[in-house]
């Protein structure tokens, strides 16, 4: 058996049980050895507190509790449960829908976002057990949160040390990689949470194997929770790596942490990247380690991408493509080529299968149309969500809702999206979301939500208002509603009052004659 994700960290635990498996900058590390021993002890743990194979367990910490997020990571794929990651940024009323849509049994939390956890799992039917606390700190205090008694009895808190057995060794309840590993929420198009159903096979493209150890790392500043970040938890140390994670960005710390470690690789997204480029120490600091440097999760210009090959020229730098709904499948730059090919993100990365297609038509090179991926044998799926899966994957083909074009040599361009998705550093946020958050504040006729540039996140939100007649209402309050109502990241920064909103003759907004006020 092995097939599943923790097989791979077995295998790394009986071959180099003394390296270092994953390093938290500033905030400890773990070998091999020491991952997999206690993820074997917390995992018998949830087994034996009734956790069985297929129930949903979500993992709910603060980005600095990274190892904590791991070991829980690990042991609940060998208690053969499905990890439901929780984005910590989400506001509580987006994380009880997905709780509720994931019917989880089990959440994993500690420190200052246990309070919100109990509370969630307080009106949470599905939950049966808060597990709070973490193993290295003394945060393992009983929750104490203002909660309705009458609900307290749904579900049971333990101490996270209290759950973990005695027994260090190898455990894995009994699972296929046809089996269910992960729940990756995205955002609704239509304000309901979609679940991306992650399988042990489709969790990753690079296979199970034992690496010959380089003594190197890989670096990231991904938050666990996203499809970036925990890719990141097992593909180092497929490649002989260790994964050396920065909890949260900073240009002068980044930069310290590539000359002390020397990481062989890093990962950031385009937001970073500016930020990188604008950092004085950037233009003098060495950074003769970094063999590859990936940037994903957002769109790039070409004139970045530049700058970085121009700081960093032995290096290969690229620009991939990839998004939760496509799994491992994903395009990237060879070394090299980027020059050759500005502005695209690179090419399909076999078995990935790219097509362009407008009216159910294929395009030839060079023509737009929407961009479908196939992955044969690893397509996804949402969970629960049969009719979602119908519309988005058809014919093993999923609908991407980007706009692109594919060249004569087979290199993909991206030139917009089909879906109303706003990349607001790094983060997907669907347009419908903001505009249902905001028609719910009773002073609000109508609204329309668009995407404009930033110099460093990419793009940010600019909200439009139309007010109900004779009412009004301040910028400051309506962000403080959305704010009560969506997660920070969401919140429209840019918002303008109109008296009447742009519209065609069907009614529709014509939203590129929106311009935000400065």
């Amino acid at each position: 058996m092995t097939s599943l994700l923790t097989d791979q960290l077995r295998m790394m635990a009986e071959h180099y049980p003394n390296e270092v498996g994953y390093q938290v900058l500033d905030g400890g590390s773990l070998t091999f050895a020491e991952w997999e021993r206690t993820s074997n002890r917390l995992a018998r743990g949830l087994a034996g507190l009734g956790i069985s194979k297929g129930d949903r367990v979500a993992v709910y910490f603060e980005t600095t509790d990274a190892l904590q997020w791991i070991l829980s990571y690990s042991a609940i794929h060998k208690a053969g449960a499905v990890v439901v990651p929780l984005n910590i940024r989400l506001a509580p009323r987006e994380l009880a829908l997905i709780l509720e849509h994931s019917g989880t049994r089990a959440l994993l939390t500690a420190g200052g976002l246990a309070p919100t956890a109990a509370s969630l799992a307080a009106d949470t039917q599905s939950l049966s057990w808060l597990v709070t606390g973490t193993l290295d700190s003394d945060d393992n205090q009983r929750v104490e949160a203002d909660l309705p008694s009458p609900q307290v009895s749904r579900f049971t808190e333990i101490s996270l040390k209290d759950l973990l057995d005695s027994d260090d060794s190898a455990f894995q309840v009994e699972v296929t990689e046809d089996d269910l590993a992960d729940v990756m929420y995205t955002s609704g198009t239509t304000g309901m949470p979609k679940g991306v159903a992650v399988k042990h096979k489709s969790a990753s493209l690079l296979p199970n194997a034992v690496p010959p150890w380089s003594n190197s790392a890989w670096m990231h500043s991904s938050p666990l929770f996203t499809f970036a970040g925990i890719s990141f938890v097992y593909n180092p140390m497929k490649l002989g790596m260790t994964g050396l994670y920065q909890p949260q960005f900073d240009s002068a710390r980044w930069i310290r942490a590539v000359e002390e470690e020397r990481p062989a690789a890093a990962f950031i997204v385009p937001a970073m990247a500016r930020l990188l480029l604008a950092y004085p120490g950037f233009e003098t600091a060495d950074l003769s380690s970094i063999t590859i440097l990936a940037v994903g999760s957002a769109p790039i210009t070409p004139s970045t991408l530049a700058a970085l090959q121009e700081r960093m020229p032995h290096a290969m730098v690229t620009n991939g493509y990839g998004l939760t709904e496509a799994g491992p499948a994903f395009c990237a730059m060879p070394a090299g080529e980027s020059e050759r090919h500005p502005g695209s993100v690179g090419k399909p990365m076999p078995p990935m299968e790219v097509r362009i297609v407008e009216n159910d038509e294929d395009q030839p090179a060079g023509q737009v149309g929407e961009v479908l991926i196939r992955m044969a044998g690893r397509e996804r799926e949402y969970f629960n969500d049969p009719e979602a899966t119908a519309r988005t994957w058809v014919d093993g083909w999923l609908h991407t809702g980007d706009l692109g074009y594919l060249d004569e040599e087979g290199y993909l361009y991206l030139v917009g999206r089909d879906k109303e998705v706003i990349i607001r550093g790094g983060n997907n946020i669907y347009a419908i979301d903001v505009e249902s958050a905001i028609l719910e504040h009773p002073r609000v006729e109508d609204a329309a939500v668009i995407g404009v540039h930033h110099d460093v996140l990419g793009e940010d939100i600019a909200a439009f208002v139309e007010l109900r007649p004779g009412t009004t209402l301040s910028v400051e309050e309506l962000r403080s509603f959305c704010s009560e109502r969506l997660a920070d990241y969401k919140v429209p920064r840019k918002v303008t009052f109109v008296a009447e909103l742009p519209r065609n003759a069907t009614g529709k907004v014509m939203k590129r004659l929106l311009t935000p006020r400065s």
